[in-house]
């Protein structure tokens, strides 16, 4: 073979063979070549009786030069294999191949027009520039050695492409349909954009549909739009050939896709003489414009890298208000006309000076937008509001980068259906991390945010494996997007779009999970990110367990018994555990059902476990979680993307927490997802102090109840004499038994196994919740009866009625409350305390605890009110007896008191809730603990008969009727006399009391002068009065409840006499 360059023809020959057998394969030789002729052989043959056939010889000529011999381009000589043949007319020679070879011995071999080479010999050879293509038309291809063939006539068309309508309006659905003659295969849909000559591959995606039938196949594309106009493109393989089929579509450009600049000008003549305005589309559209009026005006023509102005540049100040059209129009497409209105400032009218504040803003008529473009490689627009007043308000910015927005564009249309994903999500992300150090405004972050959750569901849609560079290009951008340079942004662009951050968590994660088998073990640590992943096999150490160095220190493993079943089944098991740092800060404060709106904060970072066996994602395996040097009250919790229609929130779901030791918080979840760890924002660490202080407080109250029953044993015959005392002591008898069993409920608790395992951790859990809500609503009954005694007097029930409501009040409605809490929260596993045997501290001890009991405060409160005023001032026709009388003032007095202490307890038991402060914490504790002994002292202690009843039951010698002939008491303030007539002083007025007692009362501040006895209005409460008396009567009278309210009792209502 010479070195010089060789070329070779292939020809085919046409002659009619009438007395051909039909069997009959004619071959050819030649020897043309001044190098020798190369063996032929048969590629094709046709025959028929009685027609003309084209026989196709392989004739193999080579030549010295690259130009042809001029007489092969007008005569070809018979090859000599015919010869053989009876003599026939040759009635044809054509060319159907040219091969060119080079100095590397490859042959370049074209087709000539109407001839193809088959799809076979297309497939497994490249073209001849060196690449194969799916859509390649197989008129070139490179042969490396000896050609094995030669390009071949074509058959007619096989198929018919039919689009239902050239002009696709903007939102219709596209239908195009292959009608097929024959059979076809690997049918592929191609789409290339106008003035774009690189044809793109369409996928099944959000817009595409691929539908196939017998007979024929179509594409179905929905949501038209401009990116989806252009030349769509068939190709299938048939009859041996490979076929493209073409249909151009059009879809007119929309008022919102046209962008003035500016879309309405308010202009002062005096301050500027011109304007320029510009009308700018797509780069892809074939539309021109014209602007009107024109007159005097210069328009021109600015290209940009995707899109194109056209400006019109005015050169004088209109005399009145005008409106420039711009017109724009497309062959067979209607004109789109986009208005720009401007406003001549007159004088008087309010306006907003020359301002320099980020671009230069002209004076502006009040009530308009002023507009200013972007700077260069930015898209949008900078607006600026002048306020009616005349000032300008502030700057809105909503300028985004040019090469961000065409990025996240690109994933818009490749979720949709345009471009091959596995090609074009690697490009994406690693043209992608080298925008975020540009990124400047909300819109440009919200645009990369936007762009890698598009990915995401790219990915997940199409099950694309991304390679280990492709996985570092994410984390490389996913740490930048999570530095604190741009944590201004994130602020911003949150305002507008709340679940950005969960958006993007739940992108990195399905990006994360779709590491290639191959790729692992594969790892990853920057500043905010860290990621490491391993292959478990059958050789593999029993278990996972991975440690990062982050704050807290955390450590995460996955027990055998949840991997055993997936290594054991003979695939790949793939487990990758990703932390990311500072992410947990962008996250909405969203919380579910036992968490509520709590306010918590995180430590920081959110760790994600994933598993994949054989491609496939597994969400099912335990995962323990140890987190170092964790204080205060903590949740762990995992990212629900489900809840909250779709912002997603932290829940508590299928997590515990578990305290390993002292410095180590274990967090144990029965499912994989992104997990983190919750604490009040408030926290209260741990304070050996405050358990002391409430487990001591707890057991005096205990031992304050204790005594509060022996003291009713012994005298409960004796107090109970009439019908209100009986309700009164019956109440206070059953709030101490309620208050004791919570309270020894509350003591053993801490001694008991905590957990939703343990049922006598749930028992405790439950009559702790069950005893100290049935303590209030005895309270709230006492407070019932009181009312019902003061206000219907004449209409008074029997006391077994009254004791019968007591008992369902008291104990059926917290039974029911204490019920309805354990059904709903159990099975969600939040009714527990985490590592207590109490009630969840969070929402639902608020809602099915305090908010209960502070409503009965709050009922008890008004009862007071209403019982204050109806004893101060009572009728003159009604009026309880002496002795009924002398019970309600005494379950007033004890309400008067436990009501406000036990209210303030609950109150600051809400309020630790929301404000964690350590005084609160202490003062809830205190109050909290000794509510017992408030009970014993002021519910008990303070009752004159219970103490009369005690004092003569341990003397065991007064008699019940012995009477006191005279006590005087007297102080440099207060003389009263008792037991005898005796005048008043003059100016003052006495009442003559019916009883024989002496009771010392402590000094007042409301008075200032000296008082000797006590006016007595009308089967009323004895009130001291004086001329001199500063106070009013009703406020003193309330002041000596309270202070003297354990007098002797005496016969009120005796008339009143003065001297």
């Amino acid at each position: 073979m010479s070195s010089l360059a060789l070329s070779q023809l292939l020809l085919a020959v046409t002659l009619p063979l009438l007395e051909l057998e039909p069997t009959f394969v004619p071959t050819a030789q030649s020897e043309l070549s001044p190098y020798g002729g190369k063996s032929g052989q048969q590629l094709n043959q046709y025959s028929g009786e009685g027609e003309s056939v084209l026989v196709s010889s392989y004739v193999h000529l080579e030549f010295s030069s690259t130009a042809w011999p001029q007489e092969l381009s007008k005569n070809f000589t018979l090859p000599t294999a015919l010869a053989v043949l009876p003599p026939k007319t040759l009635t044809g020679l054509g060319l159907t191949t040219e091969c060119r070879a080079n100095h590397s011995g490859t042959s370049l071999c074209t087709c000539h027009p109407g001839y193809q080479w088959n799809a076979t010999l297309c497939s497994l050879y490249p073209h001849c520039w060196g690449r194969r293509s799916e859509r390649d038309s197989c008129m070139c291809r490179s042969f490396h050695g000896p050609v094995t063939g030669y390009c071949q006539l074509l058959p007619p068309v096989p198929a018919n492409l039919i689009l239902d309508s050239q002009l696709q309006m903007h939102g219709n659905t596209l239908n195009l349909i292959l009608l097929k003659k024959e059979e076809a295969t690997n049918l592929r849909w191609f789409l290339r954009h106008s003035k774009n000559h690189t044809p793109i591959s369409l996928w099944p995606g959000t817009n595409v549909l691929q539908t196939s039938s017998e007979g024929q196949s179509g594409l179905r594309v929905a949501r038209m739009s401009r990116h989806w106009a252009g030349e769509y493109e068939s190709i299938f393989e048939a009859q041996g050939f490979r076929w493209r089929l073409r249909q151009l579509v059009k879809v007119p450009l929309q008022e919102e896709e046209v962008v003035r600049l500016p879309d309405a000008l308010s202009i002062s003549c005096t301050a500027s003489t011109g304007f320029q305005l510009s009308c700018c589309i797509p780069l892809t559209t074939d539309y021109t414009a014209t602007w009107s009026p024109g007159e005097d005006s210069q328009a021109s023509l600015q290209k940009m890298s995707d899109s194109q102005c056209f400006v019109l540049a005015v050169p004088h100040c209109p005399a009145t208000n005008t409106t420039y059209t711009c017109t724009l129009q497309s062959q067979n497409l209607p004109p789109l006309v986009a208005p720009v209105s401007i406003t001549i400032i007159q004088d008087g009218d309010t306006t907003c000076p020359e301002d320099f504040s980020v671009v230069s803003w002209n004076v502006t008529k009040a009530g308009f937008v002023a507009q200013a473009p972007c700077p260069v490689n930015k898209k949008g627009v900078v607006k600026r509001l002048c306020g009616t007043d005349g000032i300008w308000r502030p700057v809105q910015n909503t300028c985004t980068e040019a090469k961000i927005l065409t990025l996240c564009l690109k994933a818009k249309l490749l979720l949709e259906g345009q471009g091959k994903p596995y090609e074009e999500v690697p490009w994406i992300l690693s043209e992608l991390q080298e925008q975020v150090g540009v990124a400047s405004t909300p819109s440009d972050l919200w645009e990369m945010l936007h762009t890698v959750t598009l990915l995401a569901k790219v990915v997940a849609e199409t099950s694309t494996e991304l390679t280990g560079s492709a996985l570092k290009d994410l984390l490389t951008t996913t740490d930048k997007i999570l530095d604190a340079n741009i944590s201004a942004l994130w602020t911003l662009a949150q305002a507008q779009e709340p679940s950005m951050g969960s958006d993007f968590l739940k992108a990195v994660e399905t990006l994360v999970h779709s590491l290639r088998p191959q790729q692992h073990p594969f790892s990853f640590s920057s500043a905010n990110v860290l990621l490491q992943s391993q292959l478990l096999r059958h050789s593999s150490p029993p278990g996972y367990q991975m440690s990062f160095s982050t704050w807290p220190l955390l450590q995460a493993r996955i027990p055998w018994h949840s991997l055993a079943p997936l290594v054991h089944s003979g695939t790949n098991v793939s487990i990758t555990s990703l932390v990311l740092q500072k992410l947990d800060y962008r996250l909405p404060s969203n919380y579910t059902q036992g968490l509520w709106n709590t306010p918590y904060t995180t430590p920081g970072l959110i760790l994600v476990v994933s598993i994949t066996a054989d491609g496939q994602a597994f969400t099912q395996a335990e995962v323990i979680m140890d987190y170092e040097d964790m204080n205060g009250t903590l949740h762990c919790v995992f990212w629900d993307h489900r809840v909250f229609q779709g912002q997603g929130g932290w829940s508590d779901e299928g997590c515990e927490v578990h305290a390993a030791n002292a410095s180590i918080t274990q967090c144990i979840c029965q499912h994989l997802t992104a997990f983190s760890i919750l604490m009040s924002q408030h926290t209260v660490p741990e304070n050996p102090t405050l358990d002391l202080l409430s487990q001591v407080g707890t057991g005096a109250s205990v031992l304050a109840l204790l005594v509060c029953l022996a003291i009713y044993g012994l005298v409960w015959r004796v107090v109970v004499r009439n019908k209100v005392a009986f309700f009164r002591h019956t109440t206070l008898f059953n709030m101490v038994i309620c208050l004791l069993v919570a309270d020894t409920c509350f003591l053993g608790s801490p001694f008991l196994p905590s957990g939703y395992h343990s049922l006598i951790c749930l028992v405790t859990a439950f009559l702790c919740h069950f005893f100290y809500l049935a303590t209030f609503f005895w309270m709230l009954a006492q407070a019932l009866v009181l009312a019902h005694q003061l206000l219907f007097v004449f209409h008074q029930l029997s006391k077994h009625v009254v004791l019968s409501l007591m008992v369902m009040l008291g104990y059926l409605c917290p039974l029911g409350f204490a019920g309805v809490t354990l059904g709903l929260y159990l099975p969600q596993r939040k009714y527990l305390w985490e590592g207590k045997c109490f009630l969840n501290g969070g929402g639902v001890m608020l809602y099915s605890f305090s908010e209960p009991v502070l409503a009965i405060v709050g009922v008890n409160g008004l009862v007071l009110v209403i019982a204050v005023l109806k004893l101060l001032r009572p009728s003159l026709s009604e009026g309880p007896t002496v002795e009924k009388r002398q019970a309600l003032v005494g379950v007033l007095k004890a309400l008067l008191i436990l009501t406000p202490i036990f209210g303030l307890t609950w109150g600051l038991g809400v309020a630790t809730l929301f404000d964690g402060s350590i005084v609160s914490h202490y003062a809830f504790s205190i109050l909290n603990s000794l509510q017992g002994v408030f009970i014993l002292v002021f519910g008990c202690l303070t009752d004159k008969k219970v103490l009369e009843a005690l004092r003569k039951r341990l003397r065991g010698s007064r008699s019940s009727n012995s009477a006191i002939s005279m006590v005087s008491c007297t102080r440099p303030w207060l003389s009263v006399r008792f037991g005898q007539p005796f005048s008043s002083p003059p100016g003052e007025t006495w009442a003559q009391p019916g009883e024989d007692c002496a009771r010392d009362c402590t000094r007042s501040p409301f008075y200032s002068k000296q008082i000797s006895g006590y006016v007595s209005p009308a089967k009323g409460l004895g009130v001291p009065v004086t001329t001199r008396m500063p106070g009013g009567t009703v406020l003193y009278g309330l002041l000596h409840l309270i202070l003297c309210s354990t007098l002797e009792k005496t016969e009120w209502g005796a008339p009143m006499k003065s001297t």
